[in-house]
């Protein structure tokens, strides 16, 4: 089981490896184009850029969650794999990828927070939600893992849906979805729990979201052992 598992570890990286190239490459091309911007808007008055590393890397994981399912579990399952270690293998996969990746997010921003100090950059800020918690290295970390793990497994239950049901089944499903967020909305449900969020919102939100990650990544055990290729 040890070796299998450190075998699928090894597939999921390699398979996404061009991926990560090209997403951080984009990512800190644009960050380096804001930056320049930033430096020669200095003696503008009231000029002011704002920057999100953690916005394109939550999409990025909802994407890589949804295309899993078609992209690695029917070859992994080709090669032999068990369908535990399979499940298993991607929650693991998964947590590290939204680890790794909420650790290169804070480095980078403590890294060019220093460079901007030194060089005297005051017109530039990174947007994180941490701000309103508190906004230091090990509290962005945890929220980036939590909010990245969530996606990984909404979108993977997502595309096991459309892969498992086709469609129609998967369409049905999120239709009862919309149905029901559209009731709440029309009972004030949704609004008040908006409210809730805003006025409690500490650390234990991100806690209660990873428990609903992992509730969610349980329910799609069910539809990993009986996945066909």
């Amino acid at each position: 089981m040890g070796r299998q598992l450190q075998g699928l570890l090894y597939f999921f990286t390699s398979n996404l490896r061009y991926s990560l190239i090209i997403f951080w490459t984009i990512l800190m091309s644009i960050l380096v184009v804001t930056l320049t911007i930033s430096y020669f808007l200095l003696n503008v008055d009231g000029a002011f850029m704002a920057f999100s590393l953690t916005g394109a890397m939550y999409v990025y994981c909802g994407i890589v969650g949804f295309i899993t399912v078609k992209d690695m579990i029917p070859f992994s399952i080709k090669v032999g794999a068990t369908r535990k270690n399979l499940y298993a293998g991607l929650a693991l996969f998964f947590l590290l990828l939204s680890f790794f990746k909420a650790v290169a997010g804070t480095v980078i921003q403590e890294l060019v927070n220093g460079m901007n100090g030194v060089f005297g950059l005051n017109n530039f800020e990174f947007l994180h939600l941490a701000v309103f918690i508190e906004n230091n290295w090990y509290t962005r970390v945890m929220i980036d893992t939590a909010i990245m793990f969530f996606f990984f497994t909404l979108m993977f239950l997502l595309g096991l849906l459309f892969y498992r049901f086709g469609l129609a089944g998967a369409g049905s499903v999120l239709g009862i979805l919309l149905v029901g967020l559209l009731f709440s909305i029309a009972k004030g449900w949704a609004w008040d729990f908006m409210v809730e969020v805003a006025e409690n919102f500490d650390m234990m939100f991100f806690v209660q979201l990873t428990i609903i990650s992992i509730i969610l990544y349980v329910i799609s055990f069910f539809l990993v052992r009986r996945i066909t290729i």
